[in-house]
This record gives C-alpha cells, sequence and structure tokens, in this order.
C-alpha cells in the first residue's frame, strides 16, 4: 500500500459500541444511549478529518488467528437476537478497503503473530451500531479485525504495537467492546462493582503513567470487582489493541456515565493527540 505520510498521527479509540441495534431503536429506548451517542458522534471533531479507513476490532468477532475482513463490500452480522423486526433489515453500507486489510494482514506477520484473511465477514453490531453515530452516511472504508481465540491481554497489546504504522498512514484504530460487560448483573444494583473496576480503569489508563499502562492491563483480572464487571473478557480485550497502538501516549477519558441503565458506571478512552480536544 503505497501512503504519503503527509497527515499528522491519528489517534486510537476505546469505545462502548452499545447494546445490539440501538441506534435503530430510539423509538423504544428513548435517551438511554444519547450520553453515548454524542460521544461517538463527537469523534470526527476530535481527528480533525475524514480518515483513509477505519480499523474495527470488534469484541464480537474471535478467531484461531487474528483475522482480517477483506471484502470490498461486507455484508451484515445481526449477531442479536430477541429485538423488533425491523433491526434485522437495517443497513450499514460503508465500503470495505481490501488493500487496508491486506496491510494490515502484513503487519501482524511481520509481528511473528499468526494473521488471516476472511473474504466473505461481513459487519458485525460491534463495528456498525457505533459506526452509524461516528459516520452515519457510512462513507469511510471500514475494515473488521478479530480477536484471538484465548483473549491473551499481553498479545493483544502486542497486536496493537504491531498496527500502530497504520495511525501514520490514515487509519483510524477503534477497539469496540464495553468497560463493564457483564449481562447477568446489568443495571442499577451493579452500580457498586462496575464503578469498582471503573475506578481502577481510568487509574490504569488515564491517571497512571504511560509507560506502565500495558503492564496494568495485562494483570486486570486482578483489578477490584474484575471478574464481576467482566465474567468473560472479550468486551474488555479490544482495549489492549488500542492501548498498544498508542502505547506511550496521553489517555484521556471521552466518555463516562455514573447511571447508565440506571446506575452502572461505564467509560470510554482515546490514546494519542487529538487535532481537536
Amino acid at each position: 500500500m503505497n501512503t504519503t505520510h503527509t497527515n499528522t498521527r491519528l489517534p486510537t479509540y476505546f469505545i462502548s459500541h452499545g447494546g445490539g441495534p440501538w441506534p435503530w431503536m430510539k423509538k423504544e429506548m428513548g435517551d438511554t444511549y444519547a450520553r453515548l451517542e454524542a460521544s461517538l458522534a463527537d469523534m470526527p471533531r476530535q481527528i480533525g478529518r475524514k480518515p483513509r479507513a477505519i480499523l474495527m476490532v470488534s469484541a464480537h468477532w474471535e478467531e484461531p488467528a487474528f483475522t482480517v475482513q477483506a471484502s470490498p463490500k461486507p455484508p451484515m452480522i445481526y449477531d442479536y437476537g430477541g429485538f423488533p423486526a425491523h433491526t434485522y433489515q437495517v443497513h450499514y453500507n460503508a465500503p470495505g478497503a481490501p488493500d487496508v486489510a491486506l496491510r494490515v494482514k502484513q503487519l501482524i506477520e511481520a509481528a511473528g503473530l499468526p494473521a488471516a484473511i476472511d473474504a466473505e465477514r461481513g459487519f458485525d453490531h460491534g463495528a456498525f451500531s457505533p459506526m452509524a453515530a461516528i459516520y452515519p452516511e457510512a462513507e469511510v472504508p471500514m475494515v473488521q479485525l478479530s480477536l484471538r481465540r484465548g483473549l491473551d491481554p499481553a498479545e493483544h497489546v502486542a497486536l496493537g504495537r504491531a498496527l500502530a504504522p497504520l495511525r501514520d498512514e490514515d487509519v483510524l484504530i477503534i477497539g469496540s467492546g464495553l468497560s463493564y460487560h457483564n449481562l447477568r448483573n446489568f443495571g442499577p444494583q451493579a452500580h457498586g462493582v462496575s464503578k469498582a473496576f471503573d475506578d481502577w480503569l481510568d487509574e490504569a489508563v488515564v491517571q497512571g503513567a504511560a509507560a506502565d499502562r500495558a503492564r496494568q492491563l495485562g494483570q486486570w483480572a486482578a483489578a477490584p470487582s474484575a471478574r464481576a464487571a467482566h465474567p468473560r473478557e472479550e468486551h474488555l480485550i479490544p482495549l489492549m489493541v488500542a492501548v498498544g497502538a498508542a502505547e506511550s501516549e496521553e489517555g484521556v477519558r471521552v466518555y463516562h456515565e455514573d447511571d447508565f441503565m440506571g446506575g452502572l458506571v461505564v467509560s470510554s478512552y482515546r490514546f494519542g493527540a487529538a487535532a481537536n480536544a
């Protein structure tokens, strides 16, 4: 991929992607996602320009090797259940970017990590739901990248390090998950455990030294209320990729609620400088 490095380096993000097809359920859900939507919609202003492409690392895709979506026109994957019929007809028609996909695979392999290409994979809701708020016109090409089974934090930080050159090639790296993800304890009763983990997370990725971030995140399971917040960590692991790609740079909390769904404490983060902070 021939790219002229004339742009300033893009930051990376770890965002909440929200529940299922929420952007298409405002009638049913009211203002539940208003603050999240506002934070996502503000990302283009922060970065100051349209990137060449988005590289989206979604919590909803795991493979034996890090696998890159390479379809030029990815289909939709409605990976949710129990929602209104119309939400199984929604479309986010961003084009794919096969050239970016090949570059991603090359970078991963050059770092000694396993990589594969999937030419058929579509967009899951961890990608298309937040992107409906970030770029509602779907004009920016998007490529998804899977997590690797086993969900090793250090390996996903290493993946982020491998992908860091993309930031100088006008590709925006987004990790998509949620800072608290325990669907069996989701509501006001989970305020205490979500706050305990969120406080630790903010200390680890914002307040603490950037150079110590990867070590801290590698020990996330020992954090206060860690397994109460993430019984399974697939919604946290995309954070490791965003951190690895901006390892020594400032972390900033760009979204925070302490009463989401009636009491959950949740946050999203940016790593690296923004054109318009």
